[in-house]
């Protein structure tokens, strides 16, 4: 077990009593209302900004429009929208009511959509133009609806009971709201790559949490200056903006990742420190770095070789939904060997468990198992779904993460792969990221995704999903296909070969930063013989 150094007995969220997301906010609209806060880069228009007291003000009047119309305290309201200056708005603008935004996946189907507004039973949604026909189906009649952009655009607004979003705003009375750590502040469903996406709680102290610890291990200061290209509607980028928001940093929002934009905007808007994901690493590797500010990139493991070519340090972190921020960071002052993902955060007990359940050592694998405390470190529960949410911890408390992770000699933990991504091929273990690892060296593939195939006789085999470099590009299909299985038998074991190697346009995502794995394996037929 690997436990934290200071833990202590008092409620760790006790040590956000009397604030919330909106004292947070308002704190810096008193002792900084000028600063910028928020600028908006589209790809296609110019920049715009908001200071903090102008971005506070429409969060109220957004706010007071939703009371006027009966949304208040509790209420949920649907977030089905891509990054854009008004989905900070209008999520910062439900805390002022005590409503509680659920942001979904932009990439969901229908379907999805439809069990996320039944399960949550908005009081209203809101949604960009060319997701409403989407959303008002999914929702049904009795859902106000508010679009945002001209609704003309996309839709047609006869067809569509909806209203557009600048006849929201108000100037009229919010409602008196104390400053509750405890209060809900957010719902996001979780990517649910082995079950239906679960509805994951966070309080107030949650979303202050992720800020605090995030913002104190990356030693933020208030000049700091974020990049965000990740879709808000994510773990990754709420925290990400949280932690901006306690260091009362500005905030640069991307409507996406843009490789080809990437450095010219930290350039231009004196960026010091970005979020990042793999593929981002991935697509700007060769590209021309300019001078600039970036600091820190963060990504999910040390990455010395990514410090030499973009001249900044790297940090790595590990988190997930449930512990609504990182639990597992590097130390902006000892950043630990390549490709570790830290060590444990205060106020965080890690426990990496062998399958018998022994304690894993120095240079084993094993589950990673996380205690913290619910409605703060940790999430508060899947909504309505308690069986669910008992699933989620074992019998001592400990959330299990179904990550796989190792050990080394002094102490540093690495990711090695998700617990549903090891192969069962002939009775033997095959990890999926071995596999992948072996493939990505090759400089023909960008990304890469392997999963199994069920076999009539050995259980499972392994397949390769990948997306390819311009090298890769180059080649015909049974060229490139040739040159993958070729590097996997010079370095894997004979079963561990991929049967077969299928060229994507883009892989399937079931959150920012994990492909949707079950939907590759789901799309496979059994092989029946061979």
């Amino acid at each position: 077990m690997i436990k934290p150094s200071d833990s202590t007995a008092a409620s760790k969220g006790d040590a956000f009593r009397g604030m919330s997301v909106t004292w947070l906010l308002d704190q810096w609209v008193e002792r900084q209302p000028d600063k910028t806060f928020v600028i908006w880069a589209p790809f296609d228009q110019p920049a715009r900004s908001w200071t903090y007291a102008e971005m506070a003000h429409e969060a109220k009047r957004f706010a007071a429009g939703l009371h006027a119309r009966g949304v208040g305290g509790g209420d949920f309201v649907l977030m089905h929208h891509d990054n854009a200056p008004e989905f900070l708005g209008a999520w910062l603008g439900c805390a002022y009511v005590g409503a509680v935004p659920v942001t979904t996946n932009t990439r969901s189907v229908a379907e999805n959509v439809a069990y996320f507004a039944e399960l949550m039973q908005p009081a209203a949604a809101i949604t960009q133009p060319s997701l409403a026909p989407l959303v008002c189906e999914a929702c049904g009649p009795d859902t106000p609806m508010i679009v945002t952009g001209d609704p003309a655009a996309d839709y047609d607004a006869d067809a569509l009971v909806a209203t557009p979003l600048a006849e929201i705003f108000s100037d009229g009375p919010l409602p008196d709201l104390a400053a509750d750590h405890t209060r809900n502040f957010a719902v996001q469903f979780t990517s649910g790559t082995t079950s239906r996406p679960k509805p994951t709680v966070w309080t107030n102290a949650n979303a202050l949490w992720g800020g605090k610890t995030t913002a104190m291990t990356l030693r933020l200061r208030r000049e700091d200056v974020t990049l965000l290209y990740l879709p808000l509607f994510h773990a990754n980028a709420q925290v990400t903006f949280f932690s901006a928001l306690w260091a009362g940093n500005t905030v640069v929002v991307h409507p996406s990742f843009s490789a080809s934009r990437f450095w010219d905007t930290c350039a231009a808007h004196g960026v010091t420190w970005v979020s990042m994901i793999p593929f981002a690493f991935k697509a700007l590797s060769g590209r021309p770095v300019p001078e600039h500010k970036v600091h820190t990139l963060i990504g999910l493991a040390h990455l010395p070789e990514a410090e030499a070519e973009f001249r900044t340090r790297t940090m790595a972190l590990w988190g997930m939904t449930e512990t609504g921020t990182v639990a597992i960071m590097t130390d902006a002052d000892h950043p630990g060997p390549a490709g570790t993902m830290g060590r444990p955060l205060p106020h965080y007990d890690v426990e990496v468990r062998k399958p018998d359940g022994a304690p894993a050592g120095p240079g084993e694998e094993g589950l990673l198992y996380i205690r913290g405390e619910r409605g703060a470190s940790l999430f508060k529960e899947y909504y309505q779904q308690p069986g669910k949410t008992e699933e989620a911890f074992d019998a001592s408390g400990a959330l299990d993460t179904g990550d796989i992770v190792r050990i080394d000699d002094g102490g540093w933990l690495f990711f090695v792969n998700r617990d549903k991504d090891m192969l069962r091929v002939g009775g033997e273990n095959v990890a999926a990221l071995e596999i992948e690892t072996a493939i990505l060296e090759t400089g023909l593939i960008m990304e890469c995704a392997v999963v199994a195939q069920r076999h009539y006789m050995l259980g499972d085999v392994p397949v390769a999903f990948v997306t390819l470099t311009d090298a890769g590009h180059a080649l015909t299909a049974e060229e490139l296909t040739e040159l993958v299985l070729a590097q996997c038998r010079a370095k894997l074991a004979d079963f561990k070969v991929p049967r077969s190697v299928f060229v994507e346009e883009d892989l399937p995502r079931s959150s920012l930063d994990r492909v949707a794995k079950a939907k590759l394996r789901d799309g496979l037929p059994k092989i029946e013989a061979d």
